[in-house]
């Protein structure tokens, strides 16, 4: 007991941080107690049985303590790796974390904007920039790609509908955002509509951004073979497929991705403060788990490599075929000098690859998240899984001479309809 008196010292000098922790039959856990910090012991057996009296208090297969066998007023649940979360509610695995895992329990409920955690701040200052720029993209790339002169063969098909696939993602991207903000703060939401969210929104996106990776891929794909073809390009038929391909990825994404809803459920989170939180949840079995993790590797990967790949062929194959015509200069030379003049095909497939290679590091060395405390790292590779549908605009039609064309083009015109408008009322 003298030692135990002691107790509340590690709670206040290691705040917040420190939840738990036990000596050899005690185990304390860290609550807030008006503006103070205290430890709340009780005996402790670590042979018990740890179910809490068969109350399925813990999610994921934590186990529960509670502060009493008799009357208990609180419980507490130890979570296995990769779980977190006052209910162990939250698994993270890489390439499917949510954003509600991530940034939620840094959103403090009641509190308004200004005072809320730097992180959340930053948050809503990037999701506001990002969804901004992605709208402005998209809008500029489907002014772009609405003309048939741009679609003259498939690439102009992927190409515009990766800009409707922007507008759909980025609009998603906000929505997620804000009403997990709103929903955290004000605990007031309609239960149904989060509900609603919960098994749309998160399948809205997965879809959105495996779409964007894979018509991004079959531009590259589709450069690989006009650049190996030539002259003897068939745009009649490169059309007509691009149609039927971008149907086919459609039906892959949504198929592929369909088992996440059923998955999902609305849990209360009532913690030692008094706070009160309704979180979105998903919860796979092990057989399901290794598939949906299977999927997302999948939708990843073979789009990069797509692009990676491509890349490389385009600078080989026209590089081969100088080296055929002029002779007498040197490989290297002639492989700059296709760089260069090939720079506009080039620059989409390196871009996309570079912007993918961070989000790949942070899915494969961060392995899982333990803790709220990791947030920071989960919360710039979920932020830059979605720069690369921001930048269709600037990676695909800038470079390109006749893109550009028809862009200032269609500007013209709708220019020339404005004026007249105004003329006409006038």
């Amino acid at each position: 007991m003298r030692r135990i008196k002691y107790y509340h010292v590690p709670c206040q000098e290691t705040s917040p941080s420190l939840s738990c922790f036990y000596d050899d039959t005690h185990f304390c856990t860290c609550n807030n107690f008006g503006h103070h910090r205290v430890a709340n012991c009780f005996e402790f057996d670590p042979n018990q049985k740890l179910d809490c009296f068969r109350r399925q208090h813990c999610e994921n297969g934590g186990k529960c303590l509670q502060d009493g066998v008799v009357c208990p007023k609180m419980f507490m649940c130890l979570c296995p790796r990769c779980f977190y979360g006052t209910r162990c509610q939250f698994s993270s695995s890489g390439f499917g974390l949510s954003l509600d895992g991530i940034l939620g329990y840094r959103i403090l409920p009641h509190i308004n904007i200004i005072q809320q955690p730097p992180i959340v701040q930053m948050s809503m200052v990037l999701t506001m920039i990002m969804t901004i720029t992605g709208l402005i993209n998209g809008i500029l790339s489907v002014i772009t790609f609405k003309n048939k002169e741009s679609r003259h063969i498939g690439c102009g098909f992927y190409l515009l509908g990766s800009s409707i696939t922007t507008l759909f993602t980025m609009t998603m991207f906000a929505l997620k955002f804000w009403i997990l903000i709103v929903a955290q703060i004000s605990y007031n939401m309609n239960r149904s509509f989060l509900y609603f969210q919960c098994i749309s929104i998160d399948l809205l996106l997965r879809i959105g951004l495996n779409m964007d990776q894979w018509l991004n891929a079959c531009v590259a794909v589709e450069r690989v073979i006009t650049t190996k073809k030539g002259t003897y390009f068939n745009k009649k038929k490169s059309k007509k497929m691009a149609k039927c391909i971008i149907l086919g990825l459609l039906l892959l994404t949504i198929s592929t991705t369909l088992h996440d809803p059923f998955h999902r459920r609305l849990i209360d989170d009532d913690n030692d403060s008094g706070e009160k939180r309704i979180w979105c949840i998903v919860t796979y079995s092990s057989s399901v788990q290794v598939y949906n993790s299977i999927i997302n590797i999948f939708h990843f990967f073979s789009p990069f490599i797509i692009n990676l790949i491509s890349s490389m062929i385009i600078i080989k194959t026209t590089a081969h075929l100088r080296t055929t015509v002029h002779v007498q200069q040197s490989y290297q030379n002639i492989l700059q000098q296709q760089i260069l003049q090939h720079s506009r095909i080039l620059i989409a497939p390196v871009v996309l690859v570079i912007l993918a290679i961070p989000r790949l590091i942070f899915s494969l060395i961060s392995s899982c998240m333990n803790s709220v405390n990791d947030s920071w790292l989960f919360l710039a590779g979920y932020f830059i899984s979605f720069i690369p549908p921001m930048l269709t605009f600037v990676v695909f039609v800038l470079p390109s001479k006749p893109y550009r064309k028809e862009f200032w083009k269609t500007i013209k015109k709708y220019r020339m309809m404005i004026q007249t408008h105004f003329n006409f009322n006038s």
